[in-house]
């Protein structure tokens, strides 16, 4: 079992990854008390954040909120399993309480209520 709990260790891929990934939007998540801040883990974490806000826009979000990081154990996941799972980053919008998802692979148990963007 891997108990580390070196939080820069979460996020192994460079920021440019981020647009590789689908969003997703989800209603609701309203216990955010499991979540991080990407500036936990991250010494550069506003290119992180920068490219997840163009994402999420993209997508429909209206811009509020705060964007943070949440793990998503490996049981939720469809398709490729890990035993890790995976972190995905997250913003819930302030207005309708929707919450954006920014993942690499789609998530098994959530259902959509606006749309899911494939990578183009």
């Amino acid at each position: 079992m891997n108990t580390q709990k070196d939080k820069s260790k979460i996020i192994t891929y460079p920021p440019e990854t981020l647009r590789t990934f689908i969003v997703q939007s989800y209603q609701w998540i309203d216990n955010l008390n499991f979540t991080l801040s990407p500036e936990e883990c991250l010494k550069n974490a506003e290119e992180y954040i920068s490219i997840a806000k163009e994402m999420f826009l993209d997508a429909g979000w209206d811009g509020d909120g705060n964007i943070a990081l949440m793990w998503i154990p490996p049981f939720m996941l469809q398709g490729k399993q890990t035993a890790e799972g995976i972190t995905i980053w997250h913003v819930k919008q302030l207005e309708d309480g929707v919450s954006w998802l920014l993942s690499p692979n789609g998530i098994a148990m959530f259902n959509s209520i606006r749309h899911s963007q494939e990578p183009s």
